[in-house]
């Protein structure tokens, strides 16, 4: 085992544990190879527990009011700080812990490493989210907290002994803005676990009596495109009535999109059905037809890699996005590109889909195999454990 004896820390700001499929399956990788894993997270609907212990992980939640706009988030991140900082520390006197493995957002996680330094613990930085562009796509300018985003992922790169970056887009701003050394800076992608990711038969039910479901997963905030995905949905319902949506999923958006579907008189055609667990997950993806991912085309949505597109593919799912260089890079064939912010555009792909199972079954069979053969977390594990080996000998 090679990281027997090692107790490695790993605090999520903005999702809880085990929900957060990543860092479930960084926890699990780690824990296997011998370390023993803690993991600090907010609680969340469906994950309320103070501390619970899943797969011999202990798991320390704590409250945590969601924010939305400057001030919430910075009552959010504030609130975060001070669980984050105490929870540590008895975490600490219960066992000492030789890492803190920080995902973000937001980059604030580096202030608790620090009180930790003096005492050899080393800081891992794995790097979810870039959180200045992603600042920029929830408000569109630049001001004092931009500013304030930019320090403080500056700081967080300053203090990692190492990173971890989800794909090559984040490597290179590890470098070139954080000025990280490259050989210490990983490309860990978020590649789907398969026995997780079962591919069962379809659940006919949840098309409530229409032909086809399109099929969403993932969190449900202004960034994510939903309100694009409506306006898809509009156009393709004035042209057919075969259709219906299953979006899973929660998030600051979610109830401002319900309303949203109400007003345009689509809430009959949607099935919002928010944090659900893993089997109500699987019978909804494995029933769709097709799968998007509406993602507006931020800087931030650009250069990040989407848990969501892989776990399509890994379910033989043809995927329509709009033209992201991320999303492009994972989905390759498995994907129709429609020009971005273009709803119309976007619908006319979903709908050509459709009516063509022959090119569907192909862009699935394509999907799939590219995560068998090059992208499921059989092949990026091995680089977690690769750069915690670094960590370990250094």
């Amino acid at each position: 085992m090679e990281f027997a004896g090692k107790h490695i820390l790993i605090v999520i700001e903005n999702l809880p544990a085990p929900f957060d499929r990543r860092v479930w399956q960084e926890a699990t990788t780690l824990k296997e190879n011998g370390a023993k894993v803690s993991i600090i997270c907010p609680k969340m609907k469906g994950y309320e527990k103070s501390y619970e212990l899943i797969d011999d992980i202990e798991i320390y939640r704590h409250p945590l009011r969601e924010g939305k706009g400057a001030l919430g988030y910075l009552i959010e991140y504030s609130q975060a700080i001070f669980w984050e900082f105490v929870l540590s520390w008895k975490i600490f006197f219960k066992k000492r812990f030789h890492v803190i493995h920080g995902c973000n957002p937001p980059d604030l996680i580096f202030i608790t490493s620090l009180f930790f330094k003096p005492f050899g613990v080393k800081y891992i930085f794995d790097h979810h989210d870039i959180n200045p562009e992603l600042y920029i796509s929830k408000f569109e300018k630049k001001g004092f907290f931009y500013k304030l985003m930019v320090l403080f992922e500056k700081l967080t790169f300053k203090t990692a002994k190492y990173s971890i970056a989800t794909n090559e887009s984040y490597k290179k701003i590890a470098v070139e803005r954080g000025n990280m050394k490259p050989e210490n800076v990983q490309v860990v992608r978020s590649g789907p676990k398969l026995d997780r990711l079962r591919i069962l038969e379809p659940k006919n039910e949840l098309k409530k009596g229409k032909k086809y479901l399109i099929g969403y997963i993932g969190v449900i905030g202004e960034q994510e495109g939903l309100d694009l995905l409506l306006e898809s949905a509009n156009y393709i319902l004035s042209k057919r009535d075969d259709v219906h949506f299953g979006i899973v999923g929660g998030g600051t958006h979610l109830e401002e999109i319900k309303k949203m579907a109400i007003d345009m008189n689509l809430s009959e055609a949607f099935d919002f059905y928010g944090r659900v667990d893993d089997q109500t997950m699987l019978d909804v993806l494995n029933t769709a037809d097709i799968c998007v991912n509406p993602d507006k085309p931020t800087a931030m949505n650009d250069l990040s890699t989407m848990n969501k597109i892989m776990e399509y593919m890994a379910l033989k799912k043809p995927i329509v996005q709009y033209t992201l260089k991320e999303g492009k890079f994972s989905a390759q064939k498995s994907s129709l590109y429609a020009n971005n912010t273009d709803p119309i555009d976007f619908a006319e792909k979903v709908m050509l889909l459709l009516d063509n199972e022959s090119q569907r079954n192909e862009m699935g069979e394509y999907g799939y195999n590219r995560v068998i053969n090059e992208l499921s977390w059989d092949f990026e594990s091995e680089k977690l454990v690769s750069i915690y080996n670094k960590v370990f000998n250094n």
